[in-house]
């Protein structure tokens, strides 16, 4: 929103561009009084407002557009409303989106800076952000607007915005993340420039920084490291993840008794995976050992699923007890069921939801109450 002043001009930047010849100039909305050559002029910027003088006027000639490449007219003084370029100092500081104000006295600009760094204050706590969430940072206030839209129609949460180049100060701010949630310790650029120190301290602290022109290219390379993340955490966690079967022992297919224990089994429901952990709870819960290798048509495979029927291989892994045999402790009376634990549960509700069906937390539901987990 543009800001009233009591200045001689009320004015909003639409746009910050280098023409050659002319060097960075800003193109804005004259709203409501006068703008002249040689006015004291303060802007925001993406480094906190500045105050500036006034070079040059221009509007395009009569009947033509300000984004067409031509020669402008000059005046020394131009009256609202309408569309005007001005040429001054550091205008390449300069944020769009954000109101002009025109200094009548000297004494004015201090007051008129204070007022432009609180418009720009103002406009960032506007925007809502979550307690977790990526850091988000645009060049100027439109795309940054543009991109967090974005974000939230994708469904991706951001904590933190700021408007103009990646500081030291920005990945301070990311790296918060890292205490909550690795994911969001990342920063997205949009359209600006990264200071070197920024990406020194980016490197040290493991925040991830994404530049991109384009916001689609940007939400691509978030939801890239999101997956290899993801793929990390499921590598690291696999050996707790226990994921739930039933099965029933084939009595023509029993090949070895004892370690290991090679038989064939029909998968009543649930996943079999090998490195899942065996039990028989009709014999009081009789540990047997990990599967660690199934085979179908003499070809191994990594899982089985319902209803399919493999010979799998069962090691006396990691137990120190002895180990158990086919006929004695177990037959083919007995079915197998996956032993799952709460540690178990939770690394699949974490880690492995996305691989999981309903069919299979309904049999977790089953297990639980049989192994009695709260």
């Amino acid at each position: 929103a543009v800001v009233s002043t009591q200045s001689t001009g009320e004015a909003m930047v639409l746009e910050v561009k280098a023409i050659h010849g002319l060097g960075t100039t800003v193109d804005i909305i004259l709203k409501n009084g006068q703008i002249r050559e040689s006015d004291t002029v303060v802007l925001s910027g993406i480094e906190g407002a500045f105050s500036t003088t006034v070079r040059a006027v221009l509007t395009p000639h009569p009947m033509k557009e300000m984004r067409v490449k031509n020669n402008y007219v000059q005046h020394k003084v131009v009256r609202a409303a309408q569309g005007i370029k001005i040429c001054a100092r550091d205008m390449e500081k300069t944020l769009a989106g954000m109101p002009v104000y025109v200094a009548k006295h000297a004494d004015e600009v201090e007051v008129l800076v204070a007022d432009a760094n609180l418009a720009l204050k103002e406009e960032l706590k506007s925007i809502k952000v979550a307690s977790e969430g990526v850091y988000v940072q645009a060049s100027t206030l439109g795309s940054l607007e543009a991109l967090l839209q974005f974000l939230k129609d994708s469904k991706i949460k951001y904590s933190g915005v700021s408007i103009g180049p990646v500081h030291k100060k920005d990945v301070m701010k990311a790296s918060v993340m890292l205490q909550h949630d690795k994911e969001f310790a990342c920063l997205l650029a949009f359209d600006v420039k990264v200071e070197r120190e920024a990406q020194e301290t980016a490197d040290s602290l493991g925040v991830r920084i994404f530049t991109a022109d384009i916001i689609y290219h940007l939400f691509d390379q978030f939801m890239g490291y999101k997956e290899e993340l993801k793929a990390r955490r499921k590598e690291e966690n696999k050996h707790s993840a226990v994921f739930p079967c039933r099965l029933r022992i084939l009595p023509t297919c029993i090949f070895n008794t004892r370690d290991p224990i090679v038989i064939g089994v029909t998968v009543i429901n649930g996943v079999l995976r090998a490195g899942t952990p065996l039990c028989v709870p009709s014999k009081e819960f009789c540990y047997l050992g990990v599967c660690t290798s199934l085979e179908m048509n003499n070809k191994q495979i990594e899982s089985a699923h319902t209803g399919q029927d493999v010979c799998i291989k069962i090691e006396n892994l990691g137990t120190g007890d002895a180990p158990k045999l086919y006929g004695r402790h177990f037959d083919e009376n007995d079915v197998l069921v996956s032993r799952i634990t709460r540690d178990s549960i939770d690394t699949l509700k974490e880690y492995f939801r996305d691989e999981m069906s309903k069919e299979g937390w309904k049999l977790i539901v089953e297990l639980k109450k049989i192994f009695e987990i709260l």
